[in-house]
């Protein structure tokens, strides 16, 4: 393309000078220089052989290109309703930029969302609500086996890597998390200063890749492991098993994006292209996964484990389960990841319909560990489009004791679901590592953003399970949650799904899960 305009400049400038040798009037140029060029735009339209569009439609095709490039902002801002929008609607967003602003996120009027469609849910209010709890409860992470509980906020950052997120938006989120009394998960991405410097709890995660704790060929390093698991600000370590937006595939970061500051984090090679595999090297059974979860316990100091995945197969995690009760431990908490998830990139294959969405794994993985008596020494983890206190909410009554957001920490940060994260020219500095781009996100401004956002969003999920006469998450039951069917129809949580007796895998298992709780095999990952 730039071979063509400079093909194209040279004519127009030559045609310009020799009109103006031959003493044509300055006004000419004025009307022949647009006529000349898009004469040159059009004969190369019709000699070219890559757009066939272009071939039968010469210059005005190119329309149909400017309007393609430009689709996904007309549909943000010109056609979307505010609650049709996709991944995340005008409301959410709306109602998360007010809340990081800290000014009120109320609508005059009345719901423009059609309550008799199937699908639609709502929360059961009581007609006598509690009074709303002051502090917030927090959730204690840590079994029999842990010695170094943490007490877990009920909203938190989600993970995502320094690498996919500027440093400057890590900074502040960590800085939201350090003044707002919440955790933040680094992501898979490595341990770096920017999570490091404000001072904010980490949840540090270690993918595949083994960022940050890797041996010189990919392996894990136990030595590089420790030292890092032991920094004041680590509370907790997190395997990360799969992710929500592309279970089941690794990643690969292109060797131009991986400068010095980011090999440096990753322990990789500086200038080469990073590949995580789908698959860990340091199990391959849920025997040797529930080994190695207790390994990295012992090795972080008595710090709260634990590992995240998307659900697939229930016989596999019931598989899961049987090794914990065979080897006598568990990880401190678990971390359920939807299929609707985000990510910086994927294959619209995977984004689309690979896993299970939040729902199913919460309510899958909730009573896969009551049924085993598990429960009661493992916590649960929402993460998936939580953006709301009617989302956190929902989320524990299907099973979750807390949750985590990542999309909507972005958007508290100035995020505009411009959808362009995977290019490196993210307009607002979020997800890129373009110095001048990154530049246009201010730490200090964004800070308190996060935190403003998290608290507000914490007190209205507070307020909500108020209103349903409840004062503790714990209280919530699944009959608290219903969805509508049919117009005439709508169902409970607890006539929706089943709800296991805490042992009864290990007594009498029902008939709708004893084929699977008798293939779970502890040593192999059968489907």
């Amino acid at each position: 393309m730039k071979r063509i305009a400079i093909v194209v400049l040279t004519l127009v400038a030559g045609m310009l000078a020799l009109a103006a040798a031959m003493g044509a009037s300055p006004w000419w140029w004025f009307g022949a220089v647009p006529v000349m060029f898009l004469g040159l735009v059009g004969a190369w339209d019709l000699l070219q052989r890559r757009h066939s569009v272009l071939r039968n439609y010469p210059v005005l095709g190119h329309a149909r290109f400017l309007l393609e490039r430009i689709r996904p902002e007309l549909q943000q801002y010109f056609i979307e309703r505010n609650f049709d929008g996709r991944p995340f609607d005008r409301d959410v967003r709306d109602i998360v930029y007010e809340r990081a602003k800290g000014t009120d996120a109320e609508q005059p009027y009345g719901t423009e969302r059609d309550v008799y469609l199937p699908g639609y849910e709502f929360l059961v209010p009581s007609m006598a609500p509690c009074p709303v709890p002051k502090t917030p409860p927090r959730v204690r992470i840590g079994g029999p086996d842990c010695s170094r509980p943490y007490d877990m906020a009920l909203l938190n950052v989600s993970a995502m890597s320094f690498g996919s997120l500027s440093a400057n938006a890590v900074l502040a989120l960590n800085g939201g998390a350090a003044a707002g009394g919440f955790a933040h998960d680094t992501g898979e991405g490595g341990l770096s200063e920017y999570h490091l410097r404000p001072g904010g709890d980490l949840i540090w995660e270690i993918g595949t890749g083994y960022f940050g704790c890797r041996t010189r060929d990919g392996d894990f390093d136990p030595a590089e492991f420790a030292d890092k698991a032991a920094h004041d600000h680590v509370k907790c370590v997190s395997l990360k098993i799969s992710q929500g937006a592309k279970p089941g595939i690794g990643g690969v970061l292109p060797g131009a994006k991986v400068n010095a500051e980011i090999a440096r984090v990753r322990d990789v090679p500086e200038g080469r292209t990073v590949i995580s595999p789908p698959y860990h090297r340091v199990f391959s059974t849920p025997r040797e996964l529930v080994r190695f979860i207790a390994r990295m316990r012992e090795l972080a100091g008595g710090k709260p484990t634990g590992f995240k995945l998307c659900v697939g197969s229930r016989r596999q995690f019931l598989a899961v389960c049987k090794a914990m009760l065979e080897e006598g431990t568990a990880p401190d908490f678990i971390v359920v990841d939807g299929a609707e998830g985000g990510t910086g990139a994927a294959p619209l294959e995977f984004a689309d319909h690979v896993g299970a969405p939040l729902t199913e794994g919460l309510v899958t993985v909730h009573n896969a560990l009551v049924g085993a008596g598990l429960r009661d020494r493992v916590r649960v983890g929402a993460s998936g489009k939580i953006a709301t206190g009617t989302d956190l909410v929902k989320r524990l009554v299907q099973g979750a004791d807390y949750g985590n957001a990542a999309r909507a920490m972005m958007f508290a940060v100035g995020c505009i679901q411009a959808q362009r994260c995977h290019t490196n020219a993210c307009p607002t500095g979020v997800t890129t590592q373009d110095p001048r781009r990154a530049r246009a996100l201010d730490v200090r401004d964004k800070t308190p953003r996060v935190r403003r956002f998290q608290q507000a969003t914490v007190a209205s999920a507070l307020q909500i399970m108020a209103s349903m006469g409840v004062t503790d998450p714990a209280e919530l039951r699944p009959h608290m949650l219903r969805r509508r069917i049919d117009p005439h129809t709508e169902r409970s949580y607890a006539e929706l799904y089943e709800w296991l007796e805490p042992g009864q895998l290990l007594a009498e298992p029902p008939a709708s899960w004893a084929a699977d709780w008798k293939a779970a095999d502890p040593d192999r990952f059968t489907v």
